[in-house]
C-alpha cells in the first residue's frame, strides 16, 4: 500500500509515472485496484517464455542473454531472467536508464539482471524482513547492495545495521521514512464505552499478536474495561482464537479480519489508543518501521509498542506513547493501562503524535526526498517517470524505472 502512496505522491509533485507489473493483478480485500497511472502488467509465464524465445529469434535480445537462461536450467529465480529479456527492450525503447525496485526480492533481483544485460542501473528500498532475514540465491544480497547505484531503507536501525554488516561497501545508503497521506486521517474523537484498543496486522509471529492477548488477560483481571479489536488475517488466526477462548477473553477481545483502509480509518477514529506488540522472529524476520503505527499516530491515537528495530524512530518514548521491551505482556499491559485510565494523558499523547507524524512521515517530504536520491544517483534529470507493481499488494516489491526528461 505505501507503494501506491509514493505513486500517488509523485503524480502530485508533477511527475509522469510510467508502471510496469512483474505479476498478475490479484483482487483481494481492503486493496484498492485502481492507480492514478496505466499499469502495464508482464505476460503469465508460459506467455512470457514464449514471448521471450521469439525476441531471441528476430535477434531483439543480447547475444549473451538467451544461452545464460538455457545454462539455468530448474535452477530458482529463472523467471528473472526472462522478466529483464522481456523489459530491457521495451525500457530501452522509452528512454529509461535507471529502475528502482521496492522490496531486496523479486523485482530487485530483475532489476539486477536489468543492468548485466541492458546497461541500466537501479536502486531499491529495503524494508524489513528482505533485509533482516538471511536469504540464499543465485543473485545474493550482498550482490544487489553492491550493483546498486543507491540504497533506501525505511529506517535508520536498518541503515546502521546495513553498514555494520558490511563494512566495505560502498553504495550510498539512504534513510527514506515510509509516508503517508495525512489529509485522509482526521484526528480521532473516540466516544466508545468501555474504550477501545485498536491493532492491525497480518496474523503473524512478528507482530507479537500472542504478547498483546496476554497484557488483555491482565487489564481483565484487574477489573479494567476495554475492548480489544484486532484488524488483520493470517496463518496464526487459529492460534490466537484459541488463546482467545483458553483465557476467556470472548468479550474483551476480537479478531476482525481484513478490513479495507476506509473501514481501518474508522477504526482509529474511534479507538482510545493503538498497540502492536512487535517481536523478532526466529529466523531474524521482525517490523521495521510499521505504516500502521504512522497512520495511527496521524489520527492522534497515543501508541504502545515496543523497542524493536525503527519503532523508537516512530514514537517517542512517553511524548506520543509507550515504548516496552518485546515479548513483555506485564510491561504491556502496564503501558495500556494507563491509556485506559487517564483520558487526559491520551489526548496530550495524541496531539504530540500527530505532530510527529506530520514534521517526519508526511507522504509529499519523504516523495521528495527519494526524486532527490533519484537525481543524483540514478541518471535521472528533470520530469520523474517510475514504474512497477507486484502482486499481493498492488505495487509491493515493486519495479520502477525512472526516466527525468529534459525541458
Amino acid at each position: 500500500m505505501f507503494t501506491l502512496r509514493e505513486v500517488i505522491g509523485m503524480v502530485k509533485q508533477g511527475s509522469a509515472p510510467l508502471v510496469y507489473s512483474i505479476r498478475e493483478r490479484e483482487e483481494r480485500p481492503g486493496a484498492p485496484l485502481d492507480t492514478p497511472v496505466p499499469v502495464t502488467f508482464l505476460p503469465d509465464k508460459t506467455d512470457l517464455r514464449a514471448q521471450v524465445r521469439k525476441m531471441a529469434e528476430d535477434k531483439k535480445l543480447p547475444k549473451s542473454l538467451l544461452p545464460s537462461i538455457q545454462q539455468w536450467g530448474d535452477e530458482p529465480d529463472k523467471f528473472r531472467l526472462y522478466e529483464a529479456a522481456w523489459l530491457g527492450p521495451r525500457l530501452r525503447q522509452q528512454g529509461i536508464q535507471h529502475v528502482h525496485a521496492h522490496f531486496a526480492g523479486i523485482a530487485a533481483r530483475t532489476c539486477y539482471w536489468l543492468k548485466r544485460f541492458f546497461g541500466l542501473t537501479y536502486s531499491f528500498t529495503g524494508h524489513a524482513n528482505d533485509i533482516f532475514r538471511e536469504t540464499q540465491g543465485p543473485v545474493s544480497f550482498r550482490c544487489l547492495l553492491k550493483e546498486a547505484s543507491f540504497v533506501a531503507v525505511v529506517s535508520d536501525f536498518s541503515r546502521n545495521r546495513l553498514q555494520e554488516k558490511f563494512p566495505d561497501l560502498r553504495t550510498p545508503l539512504f534513510t527514506v521514512y515510509n509516508g503517508i497521506d495525512l489529509a485522509r486521517f482526521e484526528p480521532s474523537n473516540p466516544s466508545n464505552a468501555p474504550p477501545h484498543i485498536l491493532s492491525v496486522g497480518r496474523l503473524v509471529e512478528k507482530k507479537g499478536f500472542p504478547h498483546l492477548i496476554s497484557a488483555c488477560a491482565r487489564l481483565a483481571q484487574e477489573g479494567i474495561a476495554f475492548k480489544c479489536r484486532i484488524i488483520g488475517d493470517g496463518p496464526l488466526r487459529n492460534e490466537l482464537e484459541n488463546l482467545i477462548s483458553e483465557m476467556q477473553l470472548g468479550q474483551h477481545v476480537s479478531l476482525e479480519g481484513s478490513k479495507s483502509e476506509e473501514e481501518i480509518r474508522s477504526f482509529l477514529a474511534n479507538s482510545r489508543l493503538f498497540a502492536l506488540a512487535c517481536v523478532a522472529e526466529k529466523d531474524g524476520g521482525m517490523d521495521n518501521l510499521p505504516t500502521v503505527i504512522t497512520e495511527a499516530m496521524a489520527a492522534g491515537l497515543p501508541v504502545v509498542s515496543t523497542r524493536i528495530a525503527g519503532v523508537p524512530e516512530q514514537i517517542v518514548d512517553s511524548k506520543t506513547g509507550f515504548l516496552c521491551e518485546p515479548e513483555n505482556p506485564a510491561a504491556l499491559a502496564d503501558a495500556i493501562k494507563r491509556c485506559l485510565t487517564d483520558s487526559s494523558l491520551c489526548a496530550t499523547l495524541g496531539k504530540a503524535g500527530r505532530l510527529r507524524a506530520m514534521e517526519k512521515f508526511s507522504l509529499e517530504f519523504t516523495v521528495r526526498l527519494l526524486k532527490r536520491h533519484l537525481l543524483q544517483y540514478g541518471r535521472a534529470h528533470l520530469t520523474l517517470q517510475l514504474f512497477l507493481r507486484d502482486k499481493g499488494s498492488l505495487l509491493a516489491r515493486s519495479l520502477r524505472p525512472f526516466r527525468f526528461l529534459k525541458n
